[in-house]
């Protein structure tokens, strides 16, 4: 099993979580998390005022799937995600030892 985690611009989560869904995933968590990369922030002008905002607001997603399907989803959520632009964000794919419903207790692809 594969952990997908997805760092993306916030107004493009309902375009993932579409494309995702028609990819067959029936579960992801979603966070809201700020940090920065090669944008390094930006400045804004508030009333007059110039003032920096080093962490740019982004959102997390995070999916796990069998490794059979790890390509697909990558895949979905870079056609869905991607401006062309600076601060796009990254995926990140993780190895996932054991999964374990707690409500019954299954495992593995089960749990899924």
């Amino acid at each position: 099993m594969k952990k997908i985690e997805a760092i993306i611009r916030p107004f493009k989560l309902d375009e993932v979580k579409e494309a995702l869904v028609e990819e067959g995933i029936r579960g992801l968590t979603i966070s809201e998390v700020r940090g920065y990369g090669r944008q390094k922030g930006h400045t804004e002008t508030y009333r007059g005022s110039e003032y920096r905002i080093e962490f740019i607001p982004k959102i997390k997603i995070e999916v796990i799937v069998e490794d059979s399907k790890s390509e697909t989803v990558v895949d979905a959520i870079l056609r869905s995600a991607k401006t062309g632009q600076v601060g796009d964000g990254k995926i990140f794919i993780y190895d996932v030892g054991e999964v374990i419903r707690i409500r019954t207790e299954e495992s593995g692809k089960d749990a899924l």
